[in-house]
């Protein structure tokens, strides 16, 4: 499986918690923009005629801001480009203070056939205090104007004084509004962003406060149906996200876009932070990226690893030792020994388990080299 990630960084303003690369002051350059974008699309296909593409993700920023017309224009050139599997999966995220029946209508017009918006959270207050500049009842507009569509929300832990029942209220806001996949991303302030200063005065939930929002979260969903799949992405059965499920598996994509990053031939690349100078990149016949590194060895291996244990279904010790050529269960002996209470292993496939797997960080970096 291989993915295609388009980053718009414009955004009609900043979010309290966001550290993205997302613009709102410069959405007057979307249409060169989008140009430059449309050009770097043409350019990375010429490096992957033989492959097969299987998802597209247009994320940001806010890409429902800009004119629908070069959304439009990016999935075209996309498909002129590059080749693009039957029934891709081909994904756009939305904020629903900027979407309207028009917009809905042209992504459609293209074939985007999964969207996903950021809801954050359920309660108008909280919103406000986050920035974002869309309402509880905006979220069940947009959601009215997709209905029938594959939509997924995303939902914020971690907020002020946020209790588990206002999560689940946040959950059954989502899944009144007809979603199949609900990702649920516990908040980290970031040095820099507003919240910042609120993590900093003690007025966010401590990290133990958090873990139990999450536990309860896990229990809820799948009450609901919708079953973890990642630590933080949860689907009713066949809903996953294909695009994010090729990250896990360490599989290809091109990036494209500020900020964009991408992997190929064992090569990971990242492009400009920097709206000015990924423009003038592209427009010298430059590829617009600010690093490049091959990643071999234990790097790869560890990639591997940190990836898929992840995920639900966990690791292959099989796929590992016939990509790599090491011995996964000899290499690594003294980690699984000493990892054992937390790990479920049946001679190949590794995974963590169920109650460890909000805390799998600390877990998986035992596995460094």
């Amino acid at each position: 499986m291989s993915g295609i990630y388009i980053h718009v960084p414009f955004c009609a303003q900043k979010c309290t918690y966001c550290d993205f690369a997302s613009y709102p002051k410069e959405i007057n350059k979307a249409e060169s923009y989008f140009a430059c974008l449309y050009r770097e699309l043409e350019g990375r296909a010429k490096a992957t005629k033989d492959k097969v593409f299987d998802t597209v993700y247009i994320g940001g920023g806010t890409p429902s801001v800009v004119d629908s017309k070069f959304i439009v224009g990016a999935v075209r050139q996309v498909k002129k480009q590059f080749n693009l599997a039957p029934n891709a999966e081909i994904t756009i995220e939305l904020n629903p203070g900027t979407v309207d029946e028009k917009k809905i209508k042209d992504y459609k017009s293209v074939g985007i056939n999964r969207f996903s918006i950021g809801l954050q959270t359920g309660f108008n207050e909280e919103l406000k205090r986050l920035n974002r500049i869309h309402t509880a009842k905006d979220f069940l507009l947009t959601c009215n104007l997709l209905k029938g569509e594959n939509i997924s929300a995303d939902i914020l832990i971690g907020l002020w004084d946020q209790k588990l029942d206002d999560v689940k209220k946040s959950i059954d806001l989502a899944l009144a509004g007809g979603v199949s996949h609900i990702s649920v991303y516990a908040l980290t302030p970031e040095t820099g962003t507003p919240i910042y200063t609120d993590y900093l005065n003690g007025e966010l939930l401590s990290d133990d406060e958090v873990r139990d929002i999450y536990d309860g979260v896990v229990e809820y969903l799948k009450e609901k149906g919708l079953f973890r799949y990642e630590v933080s992405n949860f689907a009713k059965l066949g809903f996953e996200s294909k695009h994010n499920q090729n990250y896990w598996r360490r599989g290809e994509y091109v990036g494209a876009g500020v900020s964009a990053s991408g992997f190929l031939d064992g090569r990971r690349y990242t492009n400009s932070y920097s709206i000015d100078e990924y423009m003038n990149a592209v427009i010298y016949n430059k590829m617009p990226e600010i690093s490049s590194d091959e990643i071999v060895g234990d790097d790869a291996e560890f990639e591997f690893i940190m990836l898929g244990l992840r995920t639900r279904e966990g690791i292959s010790v099989k796929e590992f030792n016939d990509n790599f050529k090491v011995d996964f269960t000899e290499k690594y002996k003294e980690t699984l020994k000493k990892k054992d209470k937390f790990l479920n292993f049946d001679g190949d496939r590794l995974t963590i388990k169920d109650e460890y797997l909000y805390v799998q960080n600390d877990i998986i970096m035992d596995f460094l080299r």
